[in-house]
């Protein structure tokens, strides 16, 4: 595991952005945790998001051109992605976000910022069903942009109906690689490294869950 894998884990139970317990998804399976990208909702938590993003990029070595965010969720992480590439590894490129509705005044268009152009990397919170993904790939294509990989912060790496999961339904069907902070079987290693009694109580059920759903 990387340090900012670790970093991240720390952070988010800490933060009770990630809970364990028992959580009914809307796949209708039972978890036993929940990720909620959505309690990044403070300039301090957005700002260690950010931050792991770009560690996360780094890492994976991804070739881009431009970052992209998909409204509206993916406004506030690509904003604060650049930043943090800029502030922290000395990378400063061009990023730019959808609007749903077609402004006809001003710049017009749906298309804010930089221009969508060249090696897409897009930047998002979770893949599930990957409806996203393929509204966003649908954007680049209209504005003859090519999509190089996508950044989350999660993957459950659990399979669907196909027997893939969504993340790997993604990388097949566009042939690009998808690159998370974090994904499941970090926090099996991270809860099996942990001296933390109430931690360890939860080990054996996410263990399970992996292997009955698990990629």
């Amino acid at each position: 595991m990387q340090y900012f894998q670790s970093d991240f884990l720390d952070f988010v139970l800490a933060n009770e952005i990630l809970r364990f317990g028992k959580f009914t998804l809307k796949s209708g399976r039972i978890s036993p945790y929940f990720f909620n990208a959505g309690l990044f909702n403070s300039g301090k938590k957005l700002a260690f998001l950010a931050k792991s993003y770009a560690a996360a990029i780094m890492d994976s070595g991804q070739q881009f051109d431009v970052l992209f965010g998909p409204a509206y969720k993916g406004i506030p992480l690509v904003s604060a992605t650049a930043l943090a590439l800029n502030n922290n590894h000395g990378m400063d490129r061009p990023y730019c976000f959808n609007r749903k509705e077609v402004k006809d005044h001003g710049e017009r268009g749906t298309i804010v910022g930089a221009a969508l152009s060249g090696k897409v990397l897009i930047i998002d919170d979770v893949i599930t069903a990957g409806t996203a993904v393929r509204e966003a790939v649908e954007i680049l294509q209209d504005n003859n942009a090519k999509l190089s990989g996508i950044v989350v912060a999660m993957d459950r790496q659990e399979r669907g109906n196909r027997g893939l999961s969504a993340i790997q339904e993604i990388e097949d069907a566009y042939q690009i690689s998808v690159t998370s902070i974090i994904n499941l079987r970090n926090i099996i290693d991270y809860l099996e490294s942990s001296s933390d009694s109430i931690l360890e109580e939860h080990l054996e059920s996410i263990i399970a869950y992996h292997k009955e759903y698990g990629v």
